[in-house]
Parts: structure tokens; sequence; C-alpha cells
């Protein structure tokens, strides 16, 4: 039995914050923010909208593409750092909802690389029996965003993607997954405060604290390296070369950093997906929401060769290969 993906979803929420609104928030431009990341807008949630509500959105239209009953679900993992509440987790939230009333589930925080860790932990789940497991990359960036920092509030949005793993007869599905950290790097991406090295405080709220704060030249170095180096890996251990990919669905993070990877791979534009310009970063919901998007839009079809590829805070990163 293999691991494959056998339905995708994601949902965006109906709030877009454009280049143009930025301008009137921070001291940027249009051109500016275009020229440095490739992000023309972003999605914002709505008053009240939650990680959870977006989770299940995409959970729903990932079942839906799977023809399968939430009931029939063993496990939901969701991948976020920004959860509905610090406990329970939002998988669990999310059970509820869904209806899935035999599934355990639990939260993954590995950063932008959420997704593709959680999708490793499915497919290692899925090996040793279950059937059928819901991963979700969910988060809504925009709470834990400094709008007063020109250098970040232009790179972050909200949004969420799913994807179901089910066990499957035959060679497709997930062929490999590659994990990695780094605790050394922990303060390129960081959020400070909040948490119980720094606990809520008038001081934390007074100076962001609670906030995403980067450094973003060096983080800029570090990924490009990481990104080539895990996917060559991946490649050499599944026999495979650059011109045997489909198709390359990235972290959407910054258009520089893609466009190095890009160059250093020797992969051409038309084998990688990008949306960041719609969507810009957000974080775990990155990779599944361009892989649904990729779905619907015929770039990915049956048989299609696939790679993911992710870096996060941490520093963490990782990829997949898989035969749809």
């Amino acid at each position: 039995m293999k691991a494959r993906i056998t339905g995708t979803g994601s949902y965006a929420p109906a709030k877009v914050l454009t280049n143009a609104d930025l301008e009137r928030l921070v001291a940027t431009s249009d051109e500016w923010i275009r020229e440095r990341t490739g992000i023309r807008e972003r999605r914002i949630a709505g008053s009240g909208e939650a990680c959870s509500d977006l989770a299940v959105e995409a959970g729903k239209r990932a079942l839906d593409a799977a023809s399968l009953p939430a009931s029939d679900l063993d496990m939901i993992l969701v991948a976020t750092c920004t959860g509905d509440y610090p406990l329970p987790a939002t998988a669990c939230l999310v059970q509820h909802r869904l209806g899935a009333t035999k599934a355990a589930a639990c939260d993954i925080a590995a950063a932008c690389c959420g997704f593709v860790y959680a999708l490793s932990v499915a497919d290692a789940y899925v090996k040793a029996g279950m059937r059928h497991v819901l991963v979700i990359g969910s988060e809504v960036m925009s709470a834990i965003t400094d709008w007063t920092d020109r250098n970040t509030c232009v790179l972050f949005g909200d949004g969420a993607g799913a994807a179901v793993v089910s066990a499957v007869e035959g060679e497709r599905g997930i062929l490999s997954t590659h994990l990695r950290s780094d605790g050394n790097l922990n303060e390129l991406i960081a959020v400070p405060g909040g948490g119980s090295r720094m606990p809520p405080s008038k001081k934390v709220v007074a100076e962001h604290l609670q906030c995403i704060k980067m450094k973003g030249n060096e983080t800029f170095k570090v990924a490009v390296r990481m990104l080539e180096e895990i996917a060559r890996e991946t490649l050499k251990t599944n026999g495979l070369r650059v011109d045997d990919l489909d198709l390359y669905v990235p972290h959407q993070a910054n258009v520089r950093i893609l466009t190095g990877v890009m160059d250093r791979l020797g992969l051409p534009v038309e084998k990688v997906m990008m949306n960041l310009d719609c969507y810009g970063n957000t974080s775990a919901a990155s990779i599944p929401l361009a892989l649904d998007e990729a779905v619907r839009m015929g770039r990915i079809k049956e048989g299609s060769l696939v790679m993911l590829g992710a870096f996060g805070a941490g520093l963490t990163w990782s990829s997949a290969m898989i035969r749809w």
C-alpha cells in the first residue's frame, strides 16, 4: 500500500489587502513591494474569522474532492503557527466541526514547513495501517503581523489548504519525504513574545513582541541554499533528474528566493507553481493552497511527477516527491 493524495482543497478569506492599501499604512510603495517580493495583494481574515474556520472550509473541499465522508477519517493533522488557542489543538476544533468522530487530531508546529512535515507524518501513519488522513495547512498570519513594520507587513497573508492522504495500491503516491532543521538559526524568523519564555505582558504588546520578527537578508541567503540542497537530495533519492519533474510546488515566500532556486536547479519557470502574487506568504498554508490551485488549473494530472519544497522558522526545511 502507498500513501496517495486523493483530494485537495483550499480556502482564502474574502478580504483583499492590496499594495496600494499598504501604502496608506506604512512608508512603502506598490513598485517596491512587487520588485522585492513579487506580491501584489494578499487575503486577510475577517473579524472573528480564526484559523479553524479557514481549515474547516479547506478540509471540506478536500474531502469532497476525494469523495470521502469525514466519518471515515482516521486522523486530522493541522499545520499552523497561528492556531485558535494555545490549547486545545486547532485540529480538535476542526475534527468536531467536520464530524470526524473516529479521527485522532493534533497540530504540527513547523511554521512554513508545517504542511510538508504533516504530510510526512500522514505518509508514515498510512504505511503503519491507517486508511485516511486529512492534512491541513491553515494560517491567520495577519494576527501576528506588526502592521507598523514595513519590512514584514508586506509579506504575509491568510489562507488554508488541505489534502486527503489515503492508503491505495499501486505505484502512484508519496515517493519520499525529507525533513531537516537547524535550531542554531532560530533567531532568523521568530515571534519572541507570548510564550513561556516571554509571557504576555504590557511590554510584549507595547514593543510588538507578539508579532513575527525576521532578519530578511540572512534568511534569503540561507533559504536559497537550503531549498536547492534538499531538492537535489530528493531527486537523487528517487533516481530522478530535474528534467523529469512535471511541476515544482515551493513555499510561496518571495519571488527572489524562488528565482534563485530555479536558477541554481536549472528549472524553467513553466515547471514552477507560483501564486504568491495573489496570496503573499501564508506560511503552512502556502504549499497546499498552491497545490490545490495547480490541480484545479490542470497543471497536475494523473501520473504527474510533483516535488514540494519549503523552508521556514526553526529553521526548518523540507521536501516531498509525489507521483500523482
